[in-house]
Protein backbone atom coordinates (compact mmCIF):
# COMPACT_ATOMS: atom_id res chain seq x y z
CA UNK A 1 0.00 0.00 0.00
CA UNK A 2 1.37 3.43 -0.91
CA UNK A 3 1.36 6.57 1.19
CA UNK A 4 -0.15 8.54 -1.68
CA UNK A 5 -3.78 9.60 -1.29
CA UNK A 6 -6.32 7.85 -3.49
CA UNK A 7 -7.02 9.61 -6.75
CA UNK A 8 -9.73 8.68 -9.22
CA UNK A 9 -8.56 7.77 -12.74
CA UNK A 10 -9.64 11.18 -14.09
CA UNK A 11 -7.54 12.97 -11.46
CA UNK A 12 -4.58 10.71 -12.16
CA UNK A 13 -4.82 11.48 -15.89
CA UNK A 14 -5.14 15.19 -15.15
CA UNK A 15 -2.05 15.29 -12.94
CA UNK A 16 -0.05 13.17 -15.37
CA UNK A 17 -0.93 15.53 -18.22
CA UNK A 18 -0.41 18.58 -16.00
CA UNK A 19 3.11 17.46 -15.10
CA UNK A 20 3.93 16.50 -18.71
CA UNK A 21 2.93 19.96 -19.94
CA UNK A 22 5.13 21.60 -17.31
CA UNK A 23 8.09 19.34 -18.20
CA UNK A 24 7.75 19.78 -21.96
CA UNK A 25 6.96 23.52 -21.88
CA UNK A 26 8.91 24.84 -18.88
CA UNK A 27 9.24 28.53 -19.82
CA UNK A 28 6.82 31.43 -19.64
CA UNK A 29 7.00 31.92 -23.41
CA UNK A 30 6.31 28.23 -24.09
CA UNK A 31 3.38 28.22 -21.66
CA UNK A 32 1.97 31.35 -23.32
CA UNK A 33 2.20 29.75 -26.76
CA UNK A 34 0.83 26.41 -25.56
CA UNK A 35 -2.20 27.99 -23.95
CA UNK A 36 -2.89 30.14 -27.00
CA UNK A 37 -2.63 27.15 -29.36
CA UNK A 38 -4.81 25.03 -27.09
CA UNK A 39 -7.52 27.66 -26.96
CA UNK A 40 -7.39 28.23 -30.73
CA UNK A 41 -7.62 24.51 -31.49
CA UNK A 42 -10.57 24.16 -29.09
CA UNK A 43 -12.32 27.08 -30.79
CA UNK A 44 -11.60 25.71 -34.27
CA UNK A 45 -12.94 22.26 -33.40
CA UNK A 46 -16.08 23.65 -31.74
CA UNK A 47 -16.67 25.90 -34.75
CA UNK A 48 -16.35 23.05 -37.25
CA UNK A 49 -18.64 20.77 -35.24
CA UNK A 50 -21.18 23.62 -34.93
CA UNK A 51 -21.11 24.09 -38.72
CA UNK A 52 -21.65 20.36 -39.30
CA UNK A 53 -24.53 20.26 -36.83
CA UNK A 54 -26.15 23.29 -38.46
CA UNK A 55 -25.98 21.44 -41.80
CA UNK A 56 -27.57 18.35 -40.21
CA UNK A 57 -30.28 20.53 -38.69
CA UNK A 58 -31.02 22.02 -42.12
CA UNK A 59 -31.30 18.51 -43.56
CA UNK A 60 -33.76 17.51 -40.85
CA UNK A 61 -35.80 20.69 -41.29
CA UNK A 62 -35.90 20.11 -45.05
CA UNK A 63 -37.47 16.72 -44.24
CA UNK A 64 -34.48 14.79 -45.42
CA UNK A 65 -33.80 11.59 -43.59
CA UNK A 66 -31.27 11.83 -40.80
CA UNK A 67 -31.35 8.69 -38.70
CA UNK A 68 -28.47 9.40 -36.30
CA UNK A 69 -29.71 12.69 -34.82
CA UNK A 70 -32.90 14.31 -33.69
CA UNK A 71 -33.73 18.00 -34.03
CA UNK A 72 -33.84 18.77 -30.30
CA UNK A 73 -30.49 17.09 -29.64
CA UNK A 74 -28.82 19.03 -32.46
CA UNK A 75 -30.40 22.35 -31.47
CA UNK A 76 -29.26 21.98 -27.85
CA UNK A 77 -25.75 21.00 -28.94
CA UNK A 78 -25.51 23.97 -31.32
CA UNK A 79 -26.60 26.35 -28.54
CA UNK A 80 -24.06 24.86 -26.13
CA UNK A 81 -21.24 25.02 -28.67
CA UNK A 82 -22.11 28.61 -29.60
CA UNK A 83 -21.92 29.50 -25.90
CA UNK A 84 -18.55 27.78 -25.60
CA UNK A 85 -17.27 29.73 -28.60
CA UNK A 86 -18.48 32.99 -27.06
CA UNK A 87 -16.64 32.14 -23.83
CA UNK A 88 -13.51 31.24 -25.80
CA UNK A 89 -13.60 34.62 -27.60
CA UNK A 90 -13.78 36.32 -24.19
CA UNK A 91 -10.87 34.24 -22.91
CA UNK A 92 -8.93 35.10 -26.07
CA UNK A 93 -9.34 38.81 -25.39
CA UNK A 94 -8.02 38.31 -21.85
CA UNK A 95 -5.18 36.06 -22.98
CA UNK A 96 -3.90 38.68 -25.41
CA UNK A 97 -2.79 40.60 -22.33
CA UNK A 98 -0.67 37.62 -21.26
CA UNK A 99 1.45 38.07 -24.39
CA UNK A 100 2.30 41.61 -23.30
CA UNK A 101 4.41 40.10 -20.52
CA UNK A 102 8.03 39.43 -21.44
CA UNK A 103 10.71 38.26 -19.00
CA UNK A 104 14.50 38.09 -19.15
CA UNK A 105 16.45 34.92 -19.90
CA UNK A 106 17.33 34.69 -16.18
CA UNK A 107 13.65 34.55 -15.29
CA UNK A 108 13.00 31.96 -18.03
CA UNK A 109 15.75 29.84 -16.45
CA UNK A 110 13.99 30.17 -13.09
CA UNK A 111 10.82 28.88 -14.77
CA UNK A 112 12.78 25.84 -16.00
CA UNK A 113 14.26 25.25 -12.56
CA UNK A 114 10.89 25.38 -10.82
CA UNK A 115 9.30 23.21 -13.55
CA UNK A 116 11.88 20.52 -12.84
CA UNK A 117 11.05 20.67 -9.14
CA UNK A 118 7.26 20.57 -9.38
CA UNK A 119 7.01 18.13 -12.29
CA UNK A 120 10.07 15.91 -12.35
CA UNK A 121 10.49 13.39 -15.15
CA UNK A 122 8.83 10.17 -13.95
CA UNK A 123 11.32 8.12 -16.00
CA UNK A 124 14.38 9.82 -14.51
CA UNK A 125 16.58 7.03 -13.14
CA UNK A 126 16.95 8.71 -9.72
CA UNK A 127 13.19 9.01 -9.42
CA UNK A 128 12.68 5.37 -10.43
CA UNK A 129 15.16 4.25 -7.77
CA UNK A 130 13.48 6.40 -5.13
CA UNK A 131 10.05 5.12 -6.11
CA UNK A 132 11.29 1.55 -5.79
CA UNK A 133 12.73 2.26 -2.36
CA UNK A 134 9.66 4.11 -1.11
CA UNK A 135 7.06 1.75 -2.48
CA UNK A 136 9.00 -1.51 -2.60
CA UNK A 137 7.33 -2.23 -5.92
CA UNK A 138 8.47 -2.79 -9.45
CA UNK A 139 8.66 0.21 -11.78
CA UNK A 140 7.43 -1.85 -14.67
CA UNK A 141 4.16 -3.82 -14.58
CA UNK A 142 5.57 -6.85 -16.42
CA UNK A 143 8.40 -7.43 -13.93
CA UNK A 144 8.24 -8.98 -10.51
CA UNK A 145 10.33 -7.28 -7.75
Amino acid sequence: MTDEPFQCPDCQRFYKEHDRLIREFPTLKQQQELNWASMQSFRTLCGKVTDELQNKLSEIQDNKECVNFNELEITEAINDLENINAYLYSIEALMERIFDVKVSEKIEEKFKEIAGEIAPDPLNIDRLILNRLFHQASDFPDKKN
